[in-house]
């Protein structure tokens, strides 16, 4: 996580909805699934796990948009950038999209997911692959580990 450094501020690419992070993330991800990729427009999505109590929104008022479902996906309302996700029955985490952040360059993929979705050309450097999403009792591992690789950096 080289040039990382809190707080961390960022906003959608308009600028009407901003927000800011106090805490480290707990796992870096990109996503292949065919849904990101709509969403993004992209071939993965990009998240970085941060505590809900190290988020927070400065100014605006994002909406959810996506699916509307279970897991709740947050828009700006004028410019439409995908900012943030609210991931189902996991309410102490927000998964924030990295470029939302005014300073990025520090983001970098621990693990990937969907890997059975991915677009044959997709590569990331991330350290852990799963065909799907990883079982719930290995996400333990993975923060345990990326916690130590970013406290290397």
């Amino acid at each position: 996580m080289s040039g990382f450094a809190l707080p961390q501020e960022g906003g959608c690419r308009c600028g009407q909805v901003r927000l800011k992070i106090t805490a480290k993330p707990l796992l870096t991800m990109a996503c292949h699934c065919t849904g990101c990729q709509r969403m993004s427009a992209s071939a993965y999505s990009l998240s970085a796990a941060i505590a809900s109590e190290g988020f927070s929104i400065t100014k605006g008022q994002p909406v959810i948009g996506g699916l509307h479902g279970a897991s709740r996906h947050y828009f700006c309302p004028h410019c439409m950038s995908w900012m943030f996700t609210r991931p189902e029955g996991l309410d102490w985490l927000v998964n924030l999209r990295p470029t939302m952040l005014d300073n990025p360059g520090w983001f970098t993929p621990f693990i990937e997911t969907w890997t059975s979705e991915k677009l044959p050309w997709a590569t990331t450097p991330a350290v852990h692959s799963f065909e799907a999403l990883p079982a719930f009792d290995q996400y333990e591992g993975l923060t345990r580990q990326y916690a130590e690789q970013a406290e290397s950096l």
